[in-house]
């Protein structure tokens, strides 16, 4: 299928590994120009290298897109994007007694007030052009509380509550917003996440993976290039009538209905 972005420009956060890079891999398979951006340098640049070998027209920008400086840089490179690809790293695990409000903040910041700030910034030229995708990257506790993840629990349903009026008000210009909710994919974050519940628990981190897959009806974690491809349908001219919309993807993990 034709997703019919071939040209479309595209800002895909926090893109040098993980689920976003897997967005910007299936943005430019697509034939969009992608501009990424992260703080690291290093992973960044050889994401870059490695989608323009591919034959994308990439544009790496390394900043950190929770400052307002950083936010410049990557609309200096991209002002006018036609897609947004909102990615960040999870806050930190832990217990709610011991999180301070600068912990909160921080989280916050990050997670809800950064994604707004680019979607602000963005979103009405896309109005005004008469399209636009914009893909919130959140997580399944949107849907679920996740234990010990109470900062990006509550960071993630503020940016959901915040958006879902505007999603309704811009369908009508041919511009969605959308938010994606992982479950467990094969990322650093997970391993990072497994691997502080196994030092918890005394326990091998192999352990833990073993626990996590078992509880997966698909019976795996997901991948990255998997997520991509959904994130990048959503992006596509076939894709304009929905919006609002939260979708999950965990192998089946939630046990509800709706």
């Amino acid at each position: 299928m034709d997703l019919g972005i071939k040209g479309k420009s595209a800002i895909v956060c926090a893109a040098s590994k993980g689920l976003g890079k897997g967005c910007a891999a299936a943005l430019a398979r697509e034939g969009a120009d992608v501009t990424i951006c992260a703080r690291g340098a290093e992973a960044l640049n050889a994401t870059a290298r490695e989608l323009a070998a591919d034959g994308a027209n990439v544009t790496p920008v390394v900043c950190d897109v929770t400052t307002e400086a950083g936010r410049k840089a990557l609309l200096a490179a991209c002002p006018n994007p036609d897609i947004l690809i909102n990615n960040a790293g999870g806050p930190p695990p832990g217990d709610f007694k011991d999180f301070t409000l600068e912990d909160w903040r921080k989280a916050v910041e990050g997670n809800m007030i950064t994604p707004i700030a680019l979607i602000h910034a963005t979103v009405y030229g896309m109005m005004e052009r008469g399209f636009g995708r914009i893909v919130n990257i959140t997580s399944q506790s949107v849907k679920a509380p996740i234990p010990a993840l109470e900062l990006s629990n509550g960071a993630r349903v503020g940016l959901t509550g915040a958006v879902a009026v505007l999603a309704r008000r811009s369908a009508r210009s041919n511009v969605t917003i959308n938010g994606i909710l992982p479950g467990p994919f094969a990322t650093d974050r997970l391993r990072s996440v497994n691997q502080k519940a196994a030092e918890a628990r005394n326990i091998p981190v192999a352990t833990i993976d073993a626990e996590r897959r078992a509880a997966i009806p698909a019976g795996r974690f997901g991948t990255p290039a998997e997520f991509g491809a959904v994130v990048a349908f959503l992006c596509s001219q076939h894709a304009g009538f929905i919006t609002g919309q939260n979708i999950l993807i965990d192998g089946g993990g939630f046990p509800g209905l709706l």
